[in-house]
């Protein structure tokens, strides 16, 4: 039998300020060593199972037996909300890995119309944590203002919940509490380490903005500092590609690192750019120089279909890129969202044949090791094909995203290793539940809090 050894870091990004590896997010703790027994399938030196799954065929793709999914997301929420304890502990991580991440959860499922019957007890679940999450906020000046990872992600999600009980002016009060922190974020250089990135910048921010407009309506903030707040991105990005004479003319650093992927680069950060057409229209000169950024990243696509994590990795050989990474923090199942979002906005067919080359690869290579997650899981995979069917409506990609659905029930996935934080939104089951709900609905599906639609 054979055994597999695999470094192990939680995936909170850091306070120290030491340079983080790509393979993973960057992590305050020190890696752990996990022993893994292989199954044939199972490559050792791979992060991935080898899909032997049904590829599409041919013909009309539906979800069969829509009442088993029900129960399955039932079943998700029975572990989530009676396993994970609501303490102190638990709330470090905001919406990536804290209990804010449920709260989230909970009042995405209230939403789902097969799930109507359970809408109450979804949203009490989520009304009993609002004190714990609210009374655990940080002082960390890196979380403060970080919608991911820190107080404006649970500013938001507690101001959805309390509209969605009738309390208006408590949801009134904390929508106050997420739009105060706009200003923090206006200063270009607010953040040494990489202000711009999603988990804990300026693009993760954004992000907050675009769902509690979903959530909330009206604009959420005004011009004046939304503006400002996509100026600076850009003129960060700009900064620093000249700087360090970069090919793609909008580059970011994360702890001296030019990440590419969703989590912590360029991707993420363009595909929040993209997002906002009211801005695009007062700045033709910053909507063309986004499509050049887009264009570069483009030229970089590899002839599998993935992206390299990092610039460091730009034309370097990884041993038959066995340990390539392809997950939608870093590698083509992050990629996908900025080229869709891309051809949406710019009607450009390369981009839309850039992203559907992003779920080759993430057919081939999205079954991973790491657990059922969204953020470098099986879950997050399945999202890439929930994207493509959205904007493409092949029913390929739904027949994809129901396959790997089915994978993750499997006896096989039972060797996949258990996350961290196993019930929260990006590492655990929290956000493969929305997956699956998802799947109930494949024409509203997006990936939690990153809905380029």
């Amino acid at each position: 039998m054979k055994v597999l050894v695999f470094t192990l870091v939680t995936s909170l990004p850091p306070r120290p300020t030491t340079k983080p590896s790509p393979s993973t997010h960057p992590s305050p703790v020190l890696p752990l060593i996990l022993l893994h027994t292989a199954r044939c399938s199972m490559d050792a030196t791979r992060r991935h199972f080898i899909n032997q799954l049904p590829d599409y065929t041919g013909g009309d793709v539906t979800v069969k037996n829509p009442e088993l999914l029900t129960r399955r997301v039932l079943d998700y929420v029975k572990d989530i909300s009676t396993k994970w304890d609501k303490k102190a502990r638990n709330c470090d991580g905001g919406l990536y890995v804290g209990l804010t991440g449920a709260v989230y959860t909970y009042e995405r499922l209230a939403g789902v119309t097969q799930l109507a019957p359970e809408r109450d007890r979804l949203l009490e679940l989520a009304r009993d944590l609002l004190p714990v999450i609210n009374h655990h906020l940080s002082n960390h000046r890196l979380e403060v203002a970080a919608f991911i990872l820190g107080n404006a992600g649970t500013y938001a999600v507690s101001a959805v919940v309390s509209k969605e009980l009738g309390n208006m002016e408590e949801s009134k009060a904390y929508l106050d509490k997420f739009t105060a922190l706009a200003p923090i974020l206006i200063p270009v250089d607010w953040l040494s380490c990489g202000g711009d990135e999603f988990l804990v910048g300026r693009a993760g921010y954004l992000a907050g903005v675009l769902w509690l407009r979903a959530k909330l309506g009206g604009k959420i903030l005004e011009d004046e500092h939304l503006f400002a707040i996509l100026d600076c991105m850009v003129e960060s990005g700009q900064k620093y590609s000249k700087a360090h004479n970069s090919c793609v003319p909008l580059m970011y650093q994360y702890y001296e690192t030019e990440y590419l992927g969703a989590a912590h680069g360029v991707s993420g950060i363009l595909t929040m750019l993209l997002c906002f057409p009211e801005w695009l229209s007062r700045r033709p000169e910053f909507k063309l120089l986004i499509k050049k950024a887009l264009d570069a990243l483009v030229a970089l696509q590899q002839p599998n279909g993935n992206f390299p994590a990092s610039m460091d990795e730009v034309g370097v050989s990884r041993g038959r890129r066995r340990d390539e990474l392809v997950h939608w923090c870093h590698g083509a199942p992050g990629f996908v969202y900025m080229l869709a979002k891309g051809y949406m906005v710019f009607e450009d067919k390369k981009y839309l044949d850039s992203a559907l080359r992003c779920g080759e690869v993430t057919w081939e290579k999205g079954l991973l090791t790491k657990g059922p997650g969204i953020c470098h899981g099986v879950a997050g995979s399945g999202y890439v094909f929930l994207t493509l069917y959205r904007l493409t409506q092949d029913p390929k990609h739904l027949h994809r995203a129901i396959q790997f659905y089915h994978f993750i029930n499997t006896e096989e996935f039972k060797q996949a290793r258990t996350p961290d934080n196993p019930y929260s939104l990006f590492e655990g089951v929290g956000g493969t539940v929305c997956f699956v709900a998802d799947l109930l609905n494949p024409m509203k599906a997006s990936f939690p809090l990153f809905d380029i639609f």
